[in-house]
C-alpha cells in the first residue's frame, strides 16, 4: 500500500537536497571551468557554469535512499544512471564528440537489456499483447537513448527541461497511482522534487545550467521510468501513452531529424530552429516561450492520463484531441505555417502581455 507521508517527505527531502548542493556544484563548476560560454547559437550573454545534472542526481537519490524501495533492476538502473551521468560531466567540462556520447549512452542502456529490462511487448486493440521477441532489445535501445537525446535537445532556454520533464514525471506519478505501481511512484516522486530544487536556481533569469549532466540524467530516467510503468500496461493502445506523455520533446527531436535532412546537415549539428528558438523569434519573451512550452506539455500530459484510462469507445475521441493538440503545436512552433499568426496572437492574449524580443 502507498504511504502518501512517505511520499511526501521524499519529495520534500529531493527538492531540499537539490536546492542545497546546487550551491556547491556551482562553486565546483566554476573552479574547474565547466562553463557554458556565449556564441552566436546561444542566446545567454555571460559564461554560466553547467554541471547541475550533480545536484539533481544527488536530490533524486536522496529522496529514494530515505525511501528504500526494493525492486530487481534498481541496481543497474542507477549504474546506468552513473554512467550517463559521468558521461555528460564530461561533456559539460570538455565538449566531447557526439559518438563518444551515444557510446556512453549505449553502455547505459546495456546495462538495463543485461539485467532483463527492455520493452519485451506492446498492447494493440483487438490484436491483443504483441510480444516483440528479439526485436525488444532494439527498440528498448532506440527508446531509452531517443528519449535521453530528446531532452537534452530540449535543454535551451532557463528552466525548460526541468519544467518539461516534471510535469512529465507528474502524469506518470499519477498513473502510477492508479495502477498501484510503487517503484514508479518512488522514482517520479524523487525525480519531481529534484526538478523543483534545481528550477529555483534555473529557471530564468538563471544562475546555473543542468548541462548535459543533468539532461541526459533527467533523459535516462524518463525513458526508464516509462518502461517500468506505462509499457508494462496492458491497456489498448498502451505503447502510445509515453509518446503522448514526451509528446512536446519527441516533436522536437522529430522535426529537428527531418530539417537536418533535408538541408544535408549532420543529423549531430547543433542549431537554434528547435521550437523554443522558433517561439522567442516569433517575439515572445525568454519566460512566456517557457510558460506556453510548459502549457502545452500539461495538456498532453493529462491527454495520456485520459487515454490510459479510456474504454475503447473513448479512445478515438482522445485520439482526435492529441492530433489537434500537435496541430495546434506545430502551427505555435512554426513547423507549418497557415494558421501561426492568429495562434501567436491567441497565445498572446492567452499570456496577457506585449510581446518582446529577448
Amino acid at each position: 500500500m502507498i504511504n502518501y507521508v512517505e511520499l511526501v517527505i521524499a519529495l520534500c527531502i529531493a527538492i531540499l537536497g537539490t536546492f542545497l548542493l546546487t550551491y556547491p556544484v556551482k562553486w565546483f563548476a566554476i573552479k574547474i571551468d565547466a562553463v557554458d560560454r556565449p556564441n552566436q547559437r546561444k542566446i545567454h550573454k555571460k559564461v554560466m557554469p553547467r554541471l547541475g545534472g550533480l545536484a539533481i542526481f544527488l536530490g533524486a537519490f536522496l529522496g529514494v535512499l530515505y525511501l528504500r524501495p526494493e525492486h530487481d533492476y534498481l541496481p543497474e538502473i542507477w549504474i546506468g544512471a552513473i554512467v550517463i551521468l559521468i558521461t555528460g560531466a564530461i561533456d559539460d567540462k570538455y565538449t566531447i564528440s557526439p559518438v563518444v556520447k551515444l557510446t556512453g549512452q549505449f553502455v547505459a542502456t546495456s546495462f538495463l537489456v543485461s539485467s532483463g529490462l527492455f520493452i519485451d511487448r506492446i498492447t494493440l486493440p483487438f490484436f491483443g499483447v504483441v510480444e516483440l521477441g528479439l526485436l525488444s532489445v532494439i527498440v528498448t535501445v532506440v527508446w531509452v537513448i531517443g528519449i535521453t537525446n530528446a531532452i537534452n535537445l530540449i535543454d535551451g532556454l532557463d528552466g525548460l527541461a526541468s519544467g518539461v520533464t516534471t510535469i512529465a514525471l507528474i502524469s506518470i506519478f499519477i498513473m502510477s497511482i492508479i495502477d498501484m505501481q510503487w517503484i514508479v511512484t518512488v522514482l517520479c516522486i524523487a525525480m519531481i522534487g529534484a526538478n523543483i530544487g534545481f528550477l529555483f536556481h534555473n529557471f530564468h533569469p538563471a544562475k546555473i545550467y543542468m548541462g548535459d549532466s543533468g539532461s541526459n540524467f533527467l533523459g535516462f530516467m524518463i525513458a526508464v521510468i516509462s518502461m517500468l510503468g506505462l509499457f508494462k500496461n496492458l491497456t489498448f493502445f498502451s505503447f502510445i501513452v509515453p509518446i503522448i506523455v514526451l509528446a512536446v520533446p519527441i516533436f522536437d527531436t522529430l522535426f529537428a531529424i527531418y530539417r537536418r535532412a533535408i538541408n544535408n546537415e549532420s543529423i549531430m549539428q547543433a542549431d537554434n530552429k528547435h521550437v523554443h528558438y522558433q517561439l522567442l523569434k516569433a517575439g515572445f519573451s525568454h519566460r512566456k516561450t517557457v510558460l506556453i512550452i510548459y502549457m502545452f506539455s500539461a495538456l498532453f500530459g493529462m491527454l495520456a492520463i485520459l487515454f490510459s484510462n479510456a474504454s475503447m469507445s473513448t479512445l478515438l475521441i482522445v485520439f482526435g484531441f492529441v492530433i489537434l493538440l500537435l496541430h495546434l503545436f506545430a502551427e505555435v512552433s512554426g513547423t507549418v505555417g497557415s494558421g501561426r499568426k492568429p495562434m501567436i496572437s491567441t497565445l498572446d492574449k492567452i499570456f496577457r502581455g506585449k510581446r518582446r524580443t529577448q
